[in-house]
């Protein structure tokens, strides 16, 4: 069912970021500097890439989420975070607070105990953190390595203050039997055939993205616009929830698109953005629909544009095609 609506572009929020981004965001030289300097060297060796302007609170941010990673426990996860903070994640409502995010990740914890992280491409932008990690789990028995984003706003501790987290659960729930789960929201999308996964007639890489491209994404995004967001790409590849590989075609990138749309009337709001020397986080936050006559559901989806041009989504495609009664069954399941 294809449920658009006319564009909505969040002018004066997406006006508000792109003055802060001009303000604030580095020049190319200053930001290599940074980035590959001595600041925080015992971080650097534990990701696998470290970007952008490193200020003392990311730094201490960045100290306590691998502390977690390496060794997860209720207490070195509410260091984290600030005493009033925020978290979300997709298809509620933020949990506020040390109480309701520690009995969120005490549960997390009884289900996977032997959760473990490594960063993977991080890029900080003063305040903002866009910490990219690859968790492990086992479930049922079985491994399970899926990415993340952790997205933080930081204050000047280095705590955080508002945190969102980017993941798609559909890939936790893969070790139950077929039959039990709903049917993954990009079953079939691939590079039409003939292609062998080659960027036929794409014929460019994408330049490095800069903020004033922000207005027109959002709008893309909001108004179903798959076209506009793939021919961006150029030969970029795309990863994203529910491929198996990669998808190099303008075809293939915007059949995934329309994919997304065709389920899920999204209304975003422009989010956090972080820019490092070569990759760039860009956030889009707010709600979707999966049913004109049905409830506004919390969603977002975070754009990762990396040193290769390569082409990034990361969002949770679990409230697109389940209830949360139906994703809160899926999680018994796990637990039985």
């Amino acid at each position: 069912m294809n449920l658009r609506r006319p564009t909505r572009t969040g002018l004066l929020a997406t006006a508000t970021l792109l003055a802060g981004l001009a303000a604030g965001m580095p020049a190319a030289g200053s930001a290599t500097a940074t980035a590959e300097g001595g600041e925080c060297a015992e971080v650097r060796e534990k990701v696998d890439r470290l970007e952008g302007r490193i200020t003392p609170n990311a730094c201490a941010f960045m100290k306590r989420q691998i502390a977690f990673g390496e060794t997860p426990a209720l207490s070195t996860y509410l260091d984290i975070f600030d005493r009033e903070a925020s978290l979300w994640e997709a298809g509620g409502p933020a949990l506020r607070g040390h109480t309701d995010i520690g009995a969120s990740i005490t549960r997390s914890l009884a289900l996977a105990p032997d959760l473990r992280y490594r960063g993977t491409d991080v890029v900080t932008d003063g305040a903002v953190m866009m910490f990219g990690q690859q968790n492990t789990v086992t479930l049922k028995g079985q491994k399970v390595s899926y990415p993340q984003i952790a997205r933080n706003v930081l204050g000047d501790d280095g705590k955080t203050i508002q945190a969102r987290r980017y993941y798609d659960r559909y890939e936790l729930f893969e070790v139950l039997p077929e039959s039990r789960r709903p049917r993954p929201l990009f079953a079939g999308i691939a590079d039409p055939a003939g292609t062998g996964g080659r960027g036929a007639a794409a014929g460019h890489a994408p330049d490095r993205f800069r903020a004033q491209e922000i207005t027109a994404r959002l709008a893309a995004w909001n108004s179903g616009d798959a076209a506009a967001l793939a021919a961006r790409t150029g030969n970029a590849k795309l990863n994203g929830p529910g491929l198996d590989r990669p998808l190099t075609t303008q075809d293939g990138k915007t059949a995934y698109l329309r994919r997304l749309f065709e389920h899920a009337d999204v209304e975003f709001k422009a989010g956090q953005a972080a820019f490092g020397r070569t990759t760039t986080y860009v956030e889009w936050h707010g709600t979707m629909k999966t049913d004109p006559e049905g409830p506004e559901i919390p969603f977002g989806i975070v754009e990762r544009i990396g040193p290769g041009g390569e082409w990034e989504l990361y969002f949770d495609t679990m409230p697109v095609i389940a209830t949360q009664g139906e994703i809160g069954g899926l999680f018994q399941a796990l637990m039985g």
